[in-house]
């Protein structure tokens, strides 16, 4: 019979693996709940034609990695490729702007993109994100920067923060013919691709990681030097912003992101310990998409963030995911019986509790409560059901004691967490 195996791209988070994923998301949480950001949950597939209008046409991610099907009714539907536009389609159909001015909305879940798997990218792979909706100033911007470098250093990941400014429809348009001339004067020195963009999208030449390109391409116009007054402003006011938050940034004139939507700000955090696939995240402001995808002008800022990246260079499991509270140990049917009722009491007071289910020994139950590193084990037995009695092995010291069953689930709560650490002496 053939063996199936999972697609190319995709993979499984198994149980020991997924303690650390447990880990990002919790801090994950714990972070955007400090920052004061409420969590959004959008659809996994949407209109095809969302992601090509807020992303662009031209980029690589519409016209090469969505994964696009009909459905049943003729319509075209796109797996998300990212999270912003989902949220902006969302934050329009509901009316949230309407609801307050200012917006601070997160989001986790996974994205799909049909590119090459590497070491830390997957054609189903799972981000979180942030959209501030409502403000156009830097100090949010500054904020945004701030609560992802938060959420890193919690999981013991270092990264270096890279910051730019692409300008916006005032600036922008300049500058891009001044690069497509330069562009076009050393397109025999470029890759093939790069020399495609020239026409379709020539700011994505300077994010070429073809070795030759990036060569020929190091003395390029700057987008830093044609930046409009307003812009300059705005990017002074961030860097200014960073620097009272004592966050370490490079500034970037090179960085200019994937995705068409970026106005000003664009930033991103790298690492180099995954090799070519560098990006821990990034994002950046997109004043203009509301807009475009019809609602009023309105600023917003975001982030993206891929998780499997993170969780690679994350510190081992915390213990706190590992371990159980109480192992319960049988002898006899009676007492297995009893274990069910004495699982849930202890659940219920907020205790991890398991027991064993393969009918062995007392001897090779009590060896699994030591492989599951619980810190106690209940034994049940003929004997302890007639006094209505459990005795309590504590396994990190040499000590047993008897509780009585009708307060066990209290008694070891207490003991389990109580401050000083002396349960069972």
């Amino acid at each position: 019979m053939e063996q199936y195996r999972a697609i190319s791209g995709t993979r499984d988070v198994l149980p020991q693996e997924r303690e650390l994923w447990q880990r990002l998301e919790a801090i994950v949480r714990e972070v955007m709940a400090l920052y004061a950001y409420d969590e959004i949950v959008t659809p996994i597939f949407e209109q095809t034609e969302l992601f090509a209008r807020s992303i662009g046409e031209g980029t690589d991610i519409v016209s090469k990695e969505m994964y696009t099907f009909e459905d049943m009714g003729g319509r075209a539907i796109a797996l998300r490729p990212e999270g912003t536009a989902g949220v902006v389609r969302a934050y329009l159909e509901n009316s949230l702007g309407n609801q307050k001015p200012f917006q601070k909305l997160w989001y986790m879940g996974p994205i799909f993109r049909q590119e090459r798997p590497q070491k830390g990218r997957q054609r189903q792979f799972h981000s979180f994100g942030v959209e501030a909706f409502g403000s156009d100033g830097p100090s949010v911007d500054a904020e945004v920067i701030a609560l992802f470098m938060a959420i890193i250093k919690r999981g013991g990941v270092d990264g270096s923060l890279h910051v730019g400014s692409i300008g916006d429809n005032i600036c922008r348009p300049g500058y891009i013919d001044t690069l497509r001339d330069y562009l076009s004067s050393i397109g025999d020195s470029l890759d093939n691709t790069s020399r495609e963009r020239i026409k379709t999208n020539p700011l994505r030449v300077l994010d070429s990681k073809d070795e030759g390109t990036k060569e020929a391409t190091k003395d390029a116009p700057s987008m830093l030097d044609h930046l409009c007054d307003g812009c300059k402003d705005h990017f002074r006011g961030l860097t200014e912003a960073l620097e009272r938050l004592d966050i370490p940034h490079t500034v970037d004139p090179r960085l200019v992101r994937g995705l068409d939507y970026y106005t000003r700000t664009v930033f991103e955090v790298r690492t180099d310990q995954l090799g070519s696939q560098d990006a821990l995240g990034g994002g950046g402001r997109y004043d203009g998409l509301v807009e475009e995808l019809g609602g009023p002008p309105t600023p917003a800022v975001g982030f993206g963030s891929g998780m499997e990246r993170l969780v690679l260079l994350m510190d081992g499991a915390d213990d706190s995911f590992e371990s159980l509270d109480v192992f319960v140990a049988t002898r006899g049917e009676s007492a297995q019986r009893l274990s069910l009722i004495v699982l849930e009491s202890l659940r219920d007071s907020g205790l991890k509790s398991d027991t064993d289910y393969l009918g062995r020994s007392l001897k090779a139950q009590l060896r699994q409560a030591n492989r599951t590193g619980a810190k106690a084990a209940v034994i049940l037995g003929d004997d302890e059901l007639e006094r209505g009695v459990a005795q309590v092995k504590w396994m990190d010291r040499d000590s047993q004691d008897e509780m009585p069953l009708d307060s066990l689930a209290a008694e070891l709560s207490i003991a389990l967490t109580s401050t000083d650490g002396q349960a069972g002496t």
